[in-house]
């Protein structure tokens, strides 16, 4: 089991750039795919991106692509989001999540395939 804490969120104006930071306890911290999901207000949790154990694979919702950069230190047991050139739209509660599940990549967009959520970190986009 893992247990996971963000951080890094914050007040940005559009145009601006967060770095948001989960630290995951445990030593097996490098046998998980890593995720981060937003939830905005009365919208469902939607994929942003992910990366697998090694840090050899990522993936990123068309949204964020270009703009945002996930990255993993295993020995930190560390995973990062870099965001860059954000929009109001992108204002929401950051979760990160990890999984071992083997099916990961079919299914890495989903948040079903992740047992394992952090608390949420707030990111507020001013325009």
């Amino acid at each position: 089991q893992v247990q996971l804490a963000e951080s890094g969120g914050g007040l940005v104006q559009a145009g601006g750039s967060l770095r948001l930071s989960c630290a995951a306890s445990g030593r097996t911290f490098s046998t998980y795919a890593m995720g981060w999901f937003r939830q905005a207000p009365g919208k469902e949790r939607e994929f942003v991106a992910t990366i697998n154990w090694s840090g050899g694979n990522t993936y990123y919702a068309d949204s964020v692509k270009g703009r945002f950069t996930i990255s993993r230190d295993n020995a930190k047991n560390t995973v990062y989001l870099q965001m860059i050139s954000l929009k109001p739209e992108d204002t929401a509660v950051y979760y990160c999540a990890a999984t071992s599940n083997v099916y990961y990549y079919n299914n890495y967009a989903l948040a079903s395939t992740y047992p394992y959520w952090g608390q949420g970190t707030q990111v507020t986009v001013s325009s």
